[in-house]
């Protein structure tokens, strides 16, 4: 394949400005890119490396010749555009929510496993950033070992939410400043807000994502069965918890893992660091800040379990917004290249 015509749906969100700019920087091979959003940012005028281009509103745009659509705008757009897609041509890889589960849609962390992207019928899901990042220190020690089971603690960064939560840190972060002893003695004021229902700035909020079932979350679940669906182990046993932290970017994962076979941290290291995509830190530990940017999901606290002997438990911290969501689905679009 070359000079295709990919499309950005989202274009104008955090993931989707890291989707174009990854376009750009891994050289795909681009005829025609053409951007898309909602009717607010129609008419928009984006420089990107392929030329200064309109954006386009998605409920108005045909998408008849378009070869890849890249979707990040959010589970009902997708569901409501991305199968008019599919049907018109385009290999549509969506980082929503919205076909993750679908049994016919597979669910694919690049250089995890590769092969469920060539099943597609028109659709392949992007898992949670946060499965995503988790997967690729995981799934090298599952192939090597057999996984099954977890205990996974994320620490997620605010991006994961979009553009306005960064927003809503940024604006907390001040206003908090304005007083900071209120936050040692207590009788601070809550700033404004309207992503997070509790203070994000200086804070940390043990509730990702929205109340499902029996106190867990959206983004629990989703750690629990989309991590079942891309090791393909429907009976992994998975304890999940999701914390929302004041960082900007970055993802990091606290797990523990056992396995049919006992792995040693030597042996877990000697593994993941062969793996791509991955870097092992053993003489420092990693941490969003070190993950902002780059490509590569960063693992260092090997170590074994204390309890229960055999497991390993371990840090993995990778950009939510690059390998979690926008690299991924361009490193999916390029196994058809």
């Amino acid at each position: 394949m070359s000079d295709l015509t990919v499309a950005v749906v989202g274009a104008t969100g955090a993931v989707g400005r890291v989707m174009r700019d990854l376009l750009s920087e891994r050289s795909f091979p681009i005829g025609e890119l053409r951007l898309m959003a909602s009717e607010r940012s129609a008419g928009t005028v984006i420089e990107t490396g392929y030329g200064a281009i309109e954006v386009e509103d998605l409920a108005t745009a045909d998408p008849a010749g378009i070869d890849i659509a890249l979707f990040s705008a959010g589970g009902d757009r997708s569901r409501q555009y991305a199968p008019t897609f599919a049907q018109a041509g385009a290999i549509v890889i969506d980082n929503s929510s919205a076909f993750r589960m679908d049994r016919s849609v597979p669910l694919v962390v690049a250089d995890v496993n590769d092969e469920a992207a060539r099943r597609h019928n028109g659709i392949i899901a992007n898992p949670n950033c946060t499965t995503m990042v988790l997967m690729m220190a995981v799934a090298p020690l599952h192939r090597a070992a057999g996984l099954q089971g977890m205990v996974a603690t994320s620490y997620q960064s605010v991006s994961g939410t979009g553009n306005s939560a960064i927003a809503e840190l940024r604006d907390q972060v001040e206003w908090f400043a304005r007083s900071p002893q209120a936050l040692i003695d207590g009788g601070w004021e809550a700033p404004d807000h309207s992503v997070f229902t509790r203070p994000i700035g200086w804070n940390v909020l043990p509730f990702a994502g929205n109340l499902v079932e029996d106190g867990y979350t959206d983004e629990e679940m989703k750690l629990q069965n989309e991590s079942r669906k891309i090791l393909d182990v429907p009976e992994l046993l998975v304890e999940p918890t999701c914390v929302r932290v004041p960082t900007l970017v970055g993802h990091g994962i606290s797990a523990s893992l056992w396995f049919r076979d006992p792995l040693t941290p030597d042996q877990a290291a000697k593994l993941i660091d062969e793996a791509p995509g991955v870097q092992v830190w053993m003489d420092q530990v990693a941490t969003p800040l070190d993950s902002a940017g780059i490509d590569d999901v960063l693992v260092s606290r090997i170590r074994r379990t204390l309890g229960e002997q055999g497991g390993v438990s371990l840090w993995a911290v990778g950009d939510n917004l690059r390998k979690g969501a926008a690299l991924n689905a361009i490193q999916i679009a390029e196994l058809f290249l």
